[in-house]
């Protein structure tokens, strides 16, 4: 009867803590792929899966921080899903690669073409983004998930630190410290080359002057070794004339 009691107890602890753990698990979130350092460019996903048995996800959207807008944002194609990119005008331009930016993606929705996501399953929507802010450590970005019966779930709450959980957190991206290249070598090699007065055209005709000296010198080293071989060979033909 005690070890009854224990068992129906312990069952029902677990289920609770079950149920409190579920939506952990089940809302939509974003993860970078590799690094997502201030100042630089990264491949973020944005992970969603299907929490209903009963009808499959047929829209997301995803609304970028206006407090940090982004100047590049490109998304994936994705098979089975029509994507649209949203623009809007900044209230502050934005400066990339030297020019002033007067608008920026600020939502991205993707729309099933077929069946979406169905009951069981998950799927990735894929971004890339930049610059990522250097006077931030976390991106929030509001997602909006739409499924087959007409059912909206808005994952918009935004997480308080040390705070629980909302029951629909937003997905919030957290930003690596600076690496100091940010966007790669490249665009610094570039600026190099500029800094130095050459160009795009002088750096190849300096290479392939380069390689022409190369060529030239294994040209005559050959001949050298091929002529000396001949010497030798009528050296030692006249020897044996004479013998």
């Amino acid at each position: 009867m005690k070890a009854s009691r224990i068992a129906a107890a312990t069952a029902v602890a677990g289920s609770a803590v079950l149920a409190l753990s579920a939506p952990a698990f089940a809302h939509v979130t974003v993860q970078p792929e590799g690094p997502a350092a201030k100042g630089g460019y990264a491949v973020v996903d944005f992970k969603v899966p299907n929490e209903r048995d009963d009808a499959s996800t047929t829209k997301i959207e995803v609304n970028l921080p206006a407090d940090h807008p982004l100047a590049s944002v490109m998304p994936q194609p994705l098979p089975g899903w029509n994507v649209k990119v949203t623009k809007s005008k900044l209230d502050k331009p934005l400066t990339m690669h030297g020019e002033k930016i007067d608008e920026a993606v600020t939502k991205v929705t993707w729309t099933a073409d077929g069946k979406g996501i169905e009951p069981g399953y998950f799927q990735k929507f894929p971004l890339s983004v930049g610059a990522l802010p250097e006077d931030a450590d976390q991106l929030v970005f509001k997602a909006i998930q739409t499924y087959s019966n007409k059912e909206v779930v808005r994952w918009i709450e935004v997480p308080q630190d040390g705070g629980a959980e909302p029951e629909n957190p937003a997905p919030v991206l957290e930003l690596s410290a600076a690496t100091g290249d940010h966007h790669g070598g490249s665009a610094a090699e570039d600026a190099s080359d500029k800094a130095d007065g050459k160009t795009g055209k002088t750096a190849a005709a300096e290479d392939s002057k380069g390689g022409s000296d190369t060529t030239a010198r294994v040209l005559g080293v050959v001949g050298i070794v091929v002529g000396a071989a001949g010497v030798a060979y009528g050296v030692l033909a006249g020897r044996r004339r004479t013998a």
